[in-house]
């Protein structure tokens, strides 16, 4: 499949800037696989289009404040974006860092601006990617040092009080396993009350882990699509969930991927129809073409063009579906992207 088909054009404006005003006062578009019917709705509403039984899947990552500031001894400013914690170093993007040399002492700053702990330079590897040592947990340094990740499509400035809403906003309400550096962005449209009104609805609920990386935001380059090489992220699926969902199956009941990245973990450790509780990376490109064996209705965000999420999505629909349902989306001026406007699959 030719990556350009994966093409659509979207106002500048239609890219959410913000979230909305509270989690579920976002729109929710309704796509029927069946038919190809479309539904205008709002996510408050979701338990209208859901039925008893129904099993919902979210995954529980917490993002972490991974964006980070620090400076030279010469005073030049440096741009960090933690990636991982391996063996005591921080591998981390670094922007900025071109005459930067490997042994040299560099000042992370706090979140305002103030000298706050040394990273020393262990290694330049390729991409902008370096190795930091620095003192501390990175989960507990970030915390006092570090900023949400938002995507290079939202753009900020120094306001406080913005950088506070994004800490509360770009993070679900039941994020509890921090080690993502994206947030899984359909699930941001959840509130307390409305998944309690879904459980007293008589929806049930399980959970996966799957730690977002950067690698969610990378653009497919090459022509085709099978040529892409697609980013390697960790999840967990328990056995305790593995239960829920396969009794769910077993009894005939739906089971709903909040976002691409439960889809991703529910099918790679997807087994004749049921899943078994499975840890470690997952490298699954699902593309058009791709059988889907556990999920059967989807919630997730509108994606960007020639985008991996964006090519699976059209693999749960069709691509004629997908596209379609994007340009109504853009008629109706629905917003996009991460802090946009919700999809249901069903």
């Amino acid at each position: 499949m030719r990556t350009d088909r994966l093409h659509y054009d979207l106002p500048a404006e239609l890219i959410a800037q913000a979230p909305a005003d509270s989690r579920s006062a976002s729109r929710l578009l309704v796509l029927d696989r069946s038919t190809g019917r479309l539904t205008d709705s709002q996510f408050a509403c979701l338990g209208d289009f859901l039925r008893p039984g129904d099993c919902l899947v979210l995954n529980d990552t917490k993002v972490l404040p991974a964006r980070f500031f620090l400076r030279r001894h010469t005073g030049a400013a440096l741009e960090g974006l933690f990636l991982a914690e391996r063996e005591g170093l921080w591998e981390v993007m670094l922007k900025g860092a071109r005459k930067v040399k490997p042994g040299e002492c560099l000042q992370i700053k706090d979140r305002h601006g103030q000298d706050s702990r040394a990273a020393e330079l262990i290694e330049k590897k390729a991409k902008g990617v370096c190795l930091l040592k620095v003192e501390g947990s990175a989960e507990m340094v970030l915390e006092a040092v570090g900023f949400p990740p938002l995507p290079p499509y939202i753009r900020r400035d120094s306001d406080p009080d913005q950088a506070e809403q994004d800490r509360q906003r770009y993070q679900t309400v039941y994020a509890r396993r921090p080690g993502a550096v994206a947030a899984p962005t359909a699930g941001l449209h959840f509130t307390e009350p409305l998944l309690d009104q879904l459980k007293g609805a008589g929806v049930c609920f399980a959970s996966v882990t799957l730690h977002v990386g950067t690698g969610t935001f990378k653009p497919v380059t090459v022509d085709e699509l099978d040529q892409h090489e697609i980013h390697r992220e960790w999840f967990q699926l328990d056995q305790a969930t593995a239960e829920t969902i396969n009794a769910a199956r077993a009894a005939g009941r739906r089971i709903i991927a909040v976002g691409t990245t439960a889809t991703r973990v529910l099918e790679t450790v997807a087994a004749e129809g049921r899943v078994e509780p499975a840890e470690g990376d997952t490298n699954l490109f699902i593309t058009p073409g791709y059988s889907f064996q556990i999920v059967d209705a989807m919630i997730t965000n509108f994606h960007l063009p020639q985008s991996t999420l964006l090519a699976l999505v059209a693999a749960f629909t069709s691509l004629e579906q997908i596209l379609a349902a994007y340009h109504h989306a853009i008629a109706h001026r629905y917003r996009f992207y991460s802090y946009g406007d919700a999809m249901l699959i069903v």
